[in-house]
């Protein structure tokens, strides 16, 4: 019945207004009867905190919500017009349009602009869930709708007389509640809206800055795919032990070059003292509150800190209510933000911050929340400490940490913070224990990746193929491997492997994944507080052409690839030098700002002590070194094909060193550049070499993304491979030329039949042993294979 006369009701009002076609369309008998469901309640979300059930309520809320929706969607569609759009054209908007209305977050952002004291609606998210969500251009002006909207809201109000009732109802509880939180009273405690409240926050996986496509990840829920990572307990926090690569610990030690901030054997001791450290899940330190009750978690960018008082915080969250008044009550503080509001002195301690601030998950009356921490029923959580760049800052938040431990003694406290630029001392004294997470773990890796594709993907062949192309991606690839134990470089992955293949597409992988750490963490904020600085914007872009030019200086200099090493002048000249490329005021200073932010924020490069930098993973020194000839060769054009070919692949090929490099460079370069360099490596004399530029030569084949372009180059180079394993005089070149044709030939249709060939006749014992091998573990789902192995087990002599 309720039904019926909304239906007639606004029909009636469409007909009155003369409404498009769009209007006609979407908000339709069918559409009237889905909202009646859930009775505006997500439109009217940030207005009403509960649902509103009384009948006499329903009834006026659903006649604003419909026809504030046919005013937008008249709106889109004048702005079309006003486009020049034909009708037939605008028709292609229906359906994207009707999905986007019924959107919960685009109603509550178009329900806010009821409020009695709405100056605006957030146009900017609209547009991002337009664009990402439902993947569309950008056809609108998004402020000019959302102005207009705003007036025709004002004129609904004025229109529907029970509404304006319902809505001054609300605007003067609200002055209520306003009048009373001046006063330092909040009326309410009210634990189920802090449950939503949490799960609305951190419930999602934050993957806008990951995945730029607009691809839906709606069933990607943190608790779903949080895996537990392992952690080591840490008595002492030093750089020494904890930010050096053991190749660079042992280099600088033999050389003595170590810094003397601790004698040797102290640096040693801690050192076995921390590697001996038995390991245990991160879960089940936080769940023997007695024992650890203040906790430190120290981790690398991406580690998963911030994840994990967010997995802790949901568990409360998605609790049942009656179970959750037994449970501790988790309170996630994210510091920075703490840190902004305590400096605008909206609050001076962190029960004030909740009660009141606006970058509190939820507002908690602070006078309940004292005696709930006085009992010890709940989990406190300090989300970033080294998100407080200022370290006189960074001191007061440890100051009101300890004070806060001090007041409420039972209360199980957990802190974060980056490992590198970590002092511990006032926290240890403060009887907090530090563990530093480790990475993923083989098997958790695993877990993540079907946890992943189990939760995004229906197509159960879709899912399975692209799981085992992840998973075997990271096997076969040392340089993925490196990475996939840091969670958010894994998630990236992950995202990637949708639409690409690893290993083969790394190097775009790579790319991403240094654009999120140098742009996730950004150096803009260092520049401003440095008050000597230009605050102009360090983007990420160039970030990544500074730190080509590091790996190739590195590359150039007497220890190559290998060293992985290069001094703090040569490294500051490089950024300076960068620098002043780009116009930027004081660039020997900003590069000391710089090098601190490379090494301290975004994760790329680390202090080796004596004055020496690398960085942090090797992955990223072949990645950007690679990029620099490329950079050479297609942007400032130096570096001709010719000297691609002599001078990098000429002198390198013989060193195993560059070989990731130089597969880099021929899978980032167009393919016929690729197939001159391939037959370069063909026509090399490697004979004294084992044939290593014949296998280097297949490897950079594999990085061609279009094989089809250098088809003539592939056929040269599966004949010298075939020669080699048939002809060459020495064993092991015969086995590998076998294993590189079968892993790399696979789908050639001639490759079964010349394996097996291989395999009855060759005379070489070894030789027929690598042939059954490869074609054993390369043509296992072939019908034949299982009766010709038998047939080989029992006719070879061998």
């Amino acid at each position: 019945m309720i039904v019926e006369s909304l239906t007639v009701w606004i029909t009636a009002k469409i007909a009155t207004k003369a409404f498009g076609f769009l209007v006609e369309t979407i908000i339709s008998k069918d559409f009237v009867k889905d909202l009646v469901k859930d009775y505006a309640k997500d439109f009217f979300k940030s207005i009403f905190n509960n649902a509103v059930t009384a009948p006499f309520k329903r009834e006026p809320l659903q006649k604003a919500e419909v026809m504030a929706l046919a005013e937008f969607v008249q709106l889109m569609q004048e702005d079309l017009e006003y486009g020049g759009f034909s009708k037939d054209y605008i028709k292609n908007y229906t359906q994207s349009i009707k999905h986007f209305i019924d959107n919960p977050e685009v109603k509550q952002i178009l329900g806010s602009a009821f409020k009695h004291d709405c100056q605006a609606i957030d146009t900017n998210k609209l547009q991002q869930i337009w664009r990402h969500q439902l993947n569309r251009s950008d056809d609108f002006n998004w402020k000019t709708i959302g102005k207009k909207y705003l007036q025709k809201v004002k004129e609904i109000i004025l229109e529907v007389d029970e509404l304006r009732e319902i809505l001054n109802s609300h605007n003067l509880q609200e002055i209520v509640n306003h009048t009373k939180e001046t006063a330092g009273i909040i009326p309410q405690f009210d634990l189920e809206k802090y449950q939503e409240a949490i799960r609305e926050r951190y419930g999602n996986l934050k993957l806008d800055n990951l995945d730029t496509t607009g691809y839906a990840y709606n069933e990607l829920k943190l608790w779903k795919i949080f895996i537990a990572q392992n952690v080591k307990e840490a008595n002492q926090v030093l750089p020494q032990v904890h930010e050096l690569p053991k190749e660079h610990l042992r280099r600088l030690r033999e050389s003595n070059q170590l810094e003397a901030e601790v004698e040797e054997e102290e640096l040693e001791r801690h050192k076995r003292v921390y590697f001996e450290q038995a390991i245990r899940s991160v879960l089940d330190i936080v769940n023997e509150k007695r024992t650890y009750k203040y906790i430190v978690i120290l981790g690398d960018p991406g580690s998963g800190k911030s994840t994990l008082l967010q997995f802790l915080a949901l568990n409360w969250a998605n609790s049942p209510l009656d179970n959750v008044i037994s449970l501790r009550i988790p309170l996630l503080i994210e510091l920075r933000t703490y840190m902004r509001r305590r400096e605008d002195k909206e609050c001076h301690n962190f029960l004030e911050f909740f009660h009141k601030c606006s970058g509190a998950i939820s507002h908690l009356n602070q006078h309940q929340l004292h005696e709930q921490l006085l009992a010890g029923r709940a989990l406190v959580m300090f989300d970033g400490l080294d998100e407080v760049f200022d370290p006189g800052k960074r001191e007061d938040v440890i100051t009101d940490i300890h004070r806060f431990t001090n007041e409420y003694p039972n209360v199980q406290v957990i802190v974060t913070s980056r490992v590198i630029g970590y002092k511990a001392q006032r926290l240890r004294d403060a009887e907090f224990r530090h563990f530093i997470l480790q990475d993923l773990e083989a098997e958790q890796i695993q877990d993540f990746i079907k946890c992943w594709h189990d939760l995004t993907f229906k197509d159960e062949a879709d899912k399975l193929r692209k799981r085992e192309r992840l998973e075997r991606g990271i096997a076969t690839s040392e340089s993925i491997a490196e990475l996939a134990g840091n969670p958010l470089l894994l998630t990236m992955m992950a995202i990637l492997n949708r639409n690409q293949e690893l290993p083969r597409d790394r190097a775009e992988l790579y790319n991403q994944a240094s654009r999120v750490l140098l742009h996730q963490w950004d150096v803009e904020r260092a520049l401003i507080e440095d008050k000597r600085l230009d605050p102009k914007t360090i983007d990420y872009k160039d970030k990544q052409g500074m730190l080509r030019q590091v790996a190739y200086d590195m590359q150039t200099s007497e220890k190559g690839l290998a060293g992985n090493l290069i001094s703090a002048s040569d490294l500051e000249k490089i950024l300076t030098d960068y620098l002043k490329t780009i116009e930027f005021d004081k660039p020997r200073e900003a590069a000391k700002v710089m090098i601190n932010q490379l090494r301290t924020r975004n994760f790329m490069l680390c202090f080796l002590g004596a004055d020496y930098y690398a960085f942090v993973h090797r992955t990223f020194l072949e990645y950007f070194c690679a990029w620099e000839f490329v950079w050479q060769f297609e942007k400032t054009r130096s570096l001709t094909i010719e000297g691609l070919k002599s001078e990098v692949f000429g002198k390198h090929w013989q060193d195993e060193t560059w070989h990731e490099v130089l597969q880099l460079i021929v899978g980032m370069i167009e393919p016929k550049f690729a197939g001159e360099i391939i037959e370069y490596l063909i026509k090399l004399d490697g004979e004294e070499e084992d044939f290593i530029n014949l296998f280097l030569a297949v490897k950079c084949l594999v990085e061609v993304r279009n094989r089809s372009v250098i088809a003539s180059t592939a056929d040269k180079l599966v004949k010298e491979l075939k020669d080699r394993a048939i002809a060459d005089n020495d064993e092991d070149v015969r086995r590998a030329a076998v294993e590189a044709l079968v892993s790399n030939f696979k789908d050639d249709p001639d490759t079964l039949p010349w394996l097996k060939d291989r395999a009855i006749a060759d005379n070489n014992e070894d030789v027929r042993c690598a042939a059954v091998q490869a074609l054993a573990s390369n043509f296992k789902d072939d019908p034949d294979t299982l009766p010709w192995l038998k047939d080989r087990a029992i006719a070879d002599n061998n």
